[in-house]
């Protein structure tokens, strides 16, 4: 693939994916694609399996069945060196933010830039506090410990450990969950500010309705084993499931839709 390809193709899709621990189907047929510099939100009931196609997205698993590619590259055809410098390509914030608890801030971000790259420490220093003033902690946070951080704080320390290898690919977990609505909008725009500033694609696993109406290009409903449907909030709103019927036409989602559109 030229460098052309690579530079437009979408930055992650799946085609037919299968994933099934023992006996237990969790996907079947699965296509799935996030397109660039979007922010698509997956959403879906307990028990259908987000985690586990975010877990095989990232390649934390490997499906039974079906292709994934990244920027148009086959996973299964990638070499050693080639999947690496993909991975490199993709950062994750886990819920909670995912912090090693004996590791300072500072030191957490350096985490992936100490296993993937050969930089002087005093660079990876200056480069982990660029991160954390990018997320909007302040300068002092560096030398704090995740014991010492608010469960905000603490979210933001993981997305700045997710951007340390200025990723093109974002994935979120649940990354508004527990915090008070203030905390989560402020959330919420400054994953729009970093989209823009870094040039983002953003998958972010949510049941947070707000962040939905605010912030997410495409919404993706995951039911039924399978992405139902991936298209603009309205058309998803439209669509004939029960399950979307009663996750978008309930009075949290009401008023949602309303305090978007004030």
């Amino acid at each position: 693939m030229s460098i052309e390809d690579k530079d437009t193709a979408p930055p992650m899709e799946a085609h037919g994916i299968l994933t099934q621990f023992g006996t237990n189907v969790i996907h079947e047929n699965l296509d799935f694609r996030v397109e660039k510099g979007e922010i698509v939100g997956l959403v879906g009931g307990s028990g259908t399996g987000k985690s586990v196609l975010l877990n095989t997205m990232l390649g934390l698993k490997e499906p039974e069945g079906g292709i994934i590619r990244y920027f148009g590259r086959d996973r299964t055809e990638l070499t050693k060196e080639e999947r690496e410098a993909i991975n490199n390509e993709m950062g994750v914030l886990f819920q909670g933010g995912a912090l090693f608890s004996s590791l300072s801030v500072r030191e957490n971000i350096m985490v992936p830039l100490r296993e993937h790259t050969d930089l002087p420490v005093p660079l990876m220093r200056e480069l982990a506090d660029m991160k954390i003033h990018m997320v909007g902690l302040p300068a002092q946070s560096a030398t704090l410990y995740p014991s010492d951080l608010s469960g905000g704080m603490k979210k933001r320390a993981g997305l700045a450990r997710s951007l340390s290898l200025d990723p093109k690919l974002l994935f979120l977990d649940e990354p508004t969950a527990g915090l008070d609505p203030v905390g989560a909008n402020a959330f919420d725009e400054l994953i729009l500010g970093l989209r823009e500033a870094m040039d983002l694609t953003i998958l972010m696993i949510t049941h947070d309705l707000d962040s939905l109406y605010t912030i997410c290009d495409r919404v993706a409903v995951l039911v039924d084993k399978r992405i139902a449907i991936a298209d603009t909030l309205p058309k998803v709103q439209e669509y004939d499931h029960p399950w979307v019927k009663e996750y978008f036409g309930g009075p949290r989602s009401r008023a949602a839709l309303k305090a978007g559109k004030t």
